[in-house]
């Protein structure tokens, strides 16, 4: 505690501090906490697991330790903005810990849960609020916080924040914040578009870099395996078993491209007696948050992940990372291994690497200078995929497969009649209203009603042809007789060719419209 003790950090803090276990600070600790009691901004460059959390939050507690102030309705004195739900739940819990023997209160609020309980939480003001921006925006938007008292504000994986779209609301925020006040600036990736951002909310800062930008950790042993794409989950249901069984892996991060095949990785594990769990953006907070505790617990040694997880699951234990797809962006490949080997621990990354994906292989060695090493696939791999149980199917799926299932039970009928539309028999000779006609075909009832009907009087006729004047030019034809054929000299001469149709006079085409829709009720010959 020798050095966190020179640092001047408050007694309480540093009581905090003592209760984790704390001794020696990480490089960016180092660096970036003197110039932080002096008041300075940062622009902090450091991967995942440094140790950027404890570098931005101690020494703004102390300082809002120091200079105690009361609370302010709907506002904050801090505001630390995180990309992922996950992060900003880890970095509240870990700001709750070191904050464990001061009098500040810290709120945490983000996305997928109720806002009216975020809401009265903030009616009062805190000291400290970490939130995802889209949520944060609500609150300002509904009047229920105010950004005019922030004294301090975090802007943390601020390249994250870029690549999920961010860019737009966090200029909302930067317009709101009051000028006065320090700023600090973080970022495992330091590209031209993030230095441009950074320059809109932080002035003359002390630039921070622990190690070079994009690196990997230096404990993780990174490996790729060539195979093609319909055999992945083959290959990853085979090296979970085997790991797992030989206790070779304590816990397994999987990460995939999509929320889909996520899913879809989940239900193949589950068929093959894995534990695995899912998380990403369809799920609900309150399954993401129960997904997570379960792998920190190790109770599911197997977590399947989109890279909204990449950044945000500080679990100690995770000794391997599964590229199941590569990402398309090479900078995710940093944060996706940085979940592992955290803490001093060593760790293993596996990337499986489809013929489409080798050149996302080539984009993530040109960043990282380092060249993964090739595994072959195991021994008898196409022996042991064959053995592989099928993937139980989605839930809406069989819950289609019932429906269809209840329809053929009721197109039989319980006693073989078949069913048509709206119920209509069509094999026992049912009428739509469901009455049998005596053993009747439907067109021989129809014909018979028909010879049925009493005589009724001439039918109304605009143009005054009788042609089919009376009930009796309208008896059905007797049945197996045909019309008789136009006789040879009455058929309509062929028109030349290239010759047109007279036009007809202007009276005469809305009396032809009239007869055709049949004008009065009747109906006229053509």
């Amino acid at each position: 505690m020798s050095y966190f003790t020179d640092l001047g950090l408050a007694e309480p803090i540093l009581r905090a501090l003592g209760t984790k276990g704390y001794s020696d600070p990480t490089p960016i600790q180092q660096q970036a906490i003197p110039a932080l009691l002096e008041g300075r901004d940062i622009l902090g460059i450091a991967q995942t697991g440094t140790g950027k959390t404890a570098a931005f939050s101690l020494p703004s507690l102390h300082r809002l330790a120091a200079n105690p102030q009361p609370r302010k309705n709907a506002s904050c004195r801090m505001l630390v903005l995180s990309p992922t739900r996950e992060l900003a739940a880890q970095i509240a819990e870990n700001m709750r810990g070191y904050a464990k023997y001061l009098d500040l209160t810290i709120q945490c609020v983000f996305g997928g849960v109720p806002i009216g309980k975020q809401s009265r939480a903030l009616v009062g003001g805190v000291d400290v609020l970490v939130a995802t921006p889209g949520r944060l925006l609500d609150l300002i938007d509904q009047r229920a916080l105010t950004l005019r008292n922030v004294e301090i504000f975090v802007l943390d994986e601020a390249d994250q924040m870029m690549d999920l779209g961010f860019i737009v609301p966090l200029k909302r925020v930067a317009n709101m914040l009051p000028k006065e006040r320090q700023s600090l600036f973080f970022s495992a990736t330091m590209p031209k578009a993030i230095a441009d951002l950074g320059k809109q909310f932080i002035n003359n800062p002390v630039r921070v870099e622990v190690a070079p930008q994009s690196t990997t950790a230096e404990r993780v042993e990174q490996y790729a395996i060539h195979i093609n794409q319909a055999e992945k989950q083959a290959l990853l249901t085979i090296s979970l078993r085997k790991g797992l069984a030989s206790q070779e892996i304590d816990r397994a991060l999987v990460f995939t491209r999509t929320k889909h095949g996520a899913d879809r990785v989940v239900r193949h594990l589950h068929a093959a007696g894995v534990t695995a769990a899912a998380i990403h953006g369809n799920k609900s907070q309150a399954q993401r948050t129960a997904a997570l505790g379960a792998f920190r617990k190790g109770d599911c040694p197997v977590l399947v992940a989109t890279d909204i997880a990449a950044r945000g699951i500080d679990v100690t234990g995770v000794s391997h990372v599964f590229n199941f797809e590569l990402p398309n962006v090479a900078e995710q490949y940093v944060h996706r291994i940085g979940r592992t080997a955290r803490a001093g621990a060593d760790g293993v990354s596996i990337s499986f690497v489809a013929p489409d994906e080798k050149p996302y292989l080539r984009d993530i060695e040109r960043l990282t200078r380092v060249t993964l090493a090739s595994l072959p696939l195991p021994e008898s791999f196409l022996a042991e995929a064959a053995k592989l149980p099928a993937p139980s199917r989605k839930p809406e799926e069989q819950a289609r497969d019932a429906r269809r299932d209840e329809r053929d039970a009721r197109g039989r009928g319980g006693a073989g009649q078949g069913r048509g539309r709206g119920g209509q028999g069509r094999n026992n000779n049912v009428s739509r209203g469901g009455q049998a006609r005596d053993g009747q075909s439907r067109d021989q009832h129809a014909r018979n009603e028909r010879q049925a009907r009493p005589e009724r009087g001439p039918v109304f006729n605009p143009l005054g042809n009788d042609a089919r004047g009376s009930v009796d030019s309208r008896q059905p034809r007797p049945e197996g007789e045909r019309r008789p054929a136009r006789p040879e000299g009455d058929r309509r001469p062929a028109r030349p060719e290239g010759e047109r149709r007279p036009a007809r006079p202007e009276g005469e085409g809305g009396q032809r419209n009239f007869r055709r829709r049949g004008g009065g009720g009747g109906r006229a010959a053509g």
